[in-house]
């Protein structure tokens, strides 16, 4: 039901202004006065969490243009002078969820290039790029993602002659599905002129075989030398994966992203969008260290737009490498290769110069570490520098701090420090992460409650496209710590978990905290923006196995439906 006032009732506030005020305030004021506009949405179940972080119910919500004016519980007055009325149907309407951690322009590009997550044998892989490559026969490289040789029969990294018994004439290049290897054909290592003479780069591994030979797998550092020789995207190209991304993150109920990790040309596509509009969703956008321009992005200052749709206030530093491809740094070997520790990606003073200067410029700093020797590294470069900038109000953050020792965990809360976590990368790890690490150092992997009980705020995240961005796989994972078959039965590692109500923040007020925007997003209060999403199940009172299944009716975001479009 839709009631729209007529235009009189306007004239009747505009007359009176006409007859008192002059031309110029009668030009400011009209527009403001047709401009508003107010929603009220009833007949729902609502969600969301108080000041004092409990859970709070409620069944309408009313809204003028982007922001929350009130909500209504069971039992009150609703109004009537509002000009849209919307029967929620009894849905279940939370605020708005946030990821803390993704990769938009590379999940927008990995919607638009092989998709090899799911496969089972590296034969399967080349298959599908076999597939891709003839389908598109006019593209200058065949690139995709995804591939997990942990989940492939043979458990064992793939090598270039598959790729090249299906693709030969053009270059392939395939990242793995952390994102911190590469699988190459022989066109791209010849592009790229490794030989067995090439040298690994600091921080990056070619992996060879007997007669070291490069079997075509990069990792980390190393896989800019194939990397580098790809044409790069026009700025038309890269706005239409940013675009087509932000689209698809809002099918999820995602409201609010934090992109980790964008280069100049990045931030000029995002802002070339916004001359057409608000973005589809909120962008928190993680300048990138690496970036030529770094220290001149750094002097160009935070950056916020009207509709506070993008937002830059922080920096994105990459201590070490991922887990599953053994590029995480530990102190101590692998537990299944012995004499390997993992990849630091920068030397001492490359990374405290990174975090200094973003520091001294007023940015937050988020820095990758995985492995427990790059956590304790970047803990103890915070620790100095934080005090030597003043800089603890910053709230400085560790992306992924998945591999801890237990007097690092103390450390979080003692610095100040966000632990910005995904929780599906336990759920996906669990099947490798013990060969890799042990018994002992598992303790304090993916260990959300001990830093929860340390008084550490978890903000949560995905890491799309590593994992994907739906929300709920999330939530699902935070509260049961199983897969969706519910294995293990009683959750991998279950004196982890996290309560509903903790996992619920850590993709909300927990989340907009660790971005600097409490005040504006992670909950539905007066006077916030009205972010919101409407649901096909009360993901409260359903069976926490079943909560990766919820699916979004509607999203919301600045007070408009986003999705389904209108």
């Amino acid at each position: 039901m839709i009631r729209v006032h007529p235009f009189p009732s306007i004239y009747a506030l505009v007359i009176p202004i006409m007859k008192h005020c002059t031309i110029l305030l009668l030009s400011v004021a009209l527009p403001n006065l047709l401009l508003a506009d107010t929603t009220l949405i009833h007949n729902i179940n609502g969600y969301t969490l108080d000041a004092n972080r409990s859970l709070q119910q409620f069944t309408a919500i009313q809204i003028t243009d982007d922001r929350i004016d009130r909500l209504f519980v069971a039992g009150e007055t609703l109004p009537e002078d509002v000009d849209h009325v919307q029967d929620g149907n009894g849905s279940t309407l939370i605020p708005g969820l946030i990821d803390a951690h993704g990769h938009v322009l590379s999940y927008g590009q990995s919607l638009l290039r092989v998709d090899l997550i799911g496969t089972s044998t590296e034969q399967e892989a080349a298959a599908r790029v076999a597939s891709f490559s003839s389908a598109n026969d006019a593209l200058d490289w065949v690139l995709g993602r995804g591939w997990n040789q942990v989940l492939w029969d043979s458990n064992s990294f793939p090598t270039a002659a598959s790729l090249d018994a299906v693709v030969n004439t053009k270059p392939v290049w395939l990242s793995r599905v952390d994102g911190h290897a590469g699988w190459a054909n022989s066109a791209a290592m010849e592009i790229a002129g490794v030989t067995r003479r090439t040298e690994d780069p600091a921080g990056g591994q070619i992996l060879r075989d007997a007669d070291g030979n490069p079997t075509g797998v990069f990792v980390d550092n190393a896989m800019s030398l194939i990397s580098s020789k790809i044409p790069e995207s026009s700025q038309e190209e890269l706005q239409f994966a940013l675009r087509t991304a932000l689209q698809r993150l809002a099918q999820y109920g995602l409201t609010s992203v934090h992109d980790a990790g964008v280069g100049s040309s990045v931030v000029a596509a995002y802002k070339q969008l916004l001359q057409e509009g608000p973005l589809p969703i909120r962008v928190n956008a993680m300048l990138a260290a690496t970036d030529s321009l770094y220290e001149s992005n750094l002097a160009a200052g935070h950056f916020r737009d009207a509709d506070d749709t993008f937002t830059i206030n922080s920096v994105k530093i990459a201590a070490d490498g991922a887990l599953g491809s053994r590029g995480a740094a530990l102190i101590d070997d692998y537990s299944d290769s012995p004499g390997h520790t993992g990849l630091l990606l920068h030397n001492q003073e490359r990374l405290e110069y990174f975090m200094r200067a973003a520091m001294n410029a007023g940015f937050q700093v988020n820095t990758h570490a995985i492995g427990d020797n790059a956590n304790m590294i970047v803990l103890d470069n915070y620790e100095r520098l934080i005090a030597e900038t003043n800089s603890r109000n910053l709230r400085h953050r560790v992306e992924h701090a998945q591999i801890l020792r237990y007097e690092d965990i103390l450390r979080f809360a003692e610095l100040g420090v966000i632990p910005s976590m995904q929780a599906t990368h336990a759920t996906s790890d669990k099947n490798m992460a013990q060969d890799r690490l042990g018994n002992v150092r598992i303790q304090g992997a993916y260990a959300w409650r001990k830093l929860i009980d340390a008084g550490a705020l978890i903000a949560n995240g995905s890491d799309f496209p590593v994992e994907s961005p739906n929300p709920f796989f999330g939530l699902h994972a935070a509260i049961t710590r199983q897969d969706h078959n519910n294995e293990p039965a009683e959750g991998w590692f279950p004196e982890e978990r996290m309560t509903n109500e903790e996992a619920f923040a850590s993709f909300t007020i927990d989340a907009a905290y660790s971005g600097h925007q409490e005040n504006l997003l992670g909950s539905l209060a007066q006077g916030k923006k009205a972010d919101f999403i409407l649901l096909d199940r009360d993901v409260f009172a359903v069976s926490s196995s079943e909560i990766w299944q919820t699916q979004v009716h509607e999203t919301w975001v600045n007070g408009r439906r986003i999705f389904p479009a209108p």
